[in-house]
């Protein structure tokens, strides 16, 4: 069996911290999934929304006061950030997957762009649809 301890290095999970800087890349792709999965509460959201809807007034009142709510708004600008930044994200792995962007300074400056680019629509977004 081979020796663990070899050079007196930690093992990987102890990596993070003192050994290891988590990089934007793998930030980004940790992002990437996080906000894919977070798509789905805003989905729910507008189905349970358009089924409060379709089934009349007194299923639509409940519904409505749920998405007009604190929770609601929360859940609505999360749901809009996420597939802002899902959608920059896509845009930059097309980017990478036609064999540009590979130079890490260069991947830095597109996962950047997702994220401060997100942020910018989300409140372009949530400002347009708030004064509406």
């Amino acid at each position: 069996m081979a020796d663990m301890q070899k050079g007196g290095r930690p093992l990987s999970p102890f990596m993070l911290g003192k050994y290891y800087r988590i990089q934007l890349t793998s930030a980004s792709s940790l992002l990437t999934r996080i906000s894919g999965n977070a798509l789905i509460a805003g989905a729910v959201l507008l189905v349970w929304w358009l089924l409060g809807l379709a089934m009349g007034p007194d299923w639509f009142g409940p519904v409505h006061w749920v998405v007009t709510s604190w929770i609601g708004r929360l859940i609505i600008v999360g749901s809009t950030w996420a597939l802002w930044y899902h959608l920059l994200a896509g845009a930059r792995h097309l980017i990478f997957d036609q064999g540009y962007g590979l130079k890490i300074q260069t991947a830095e400056r597109l996962g950047w762009a997702a994220v401060i680019g997100s942020f910018v629509l989300t409140v372009l977004t949530v400002g347009l649809f708030w004064l509406i």
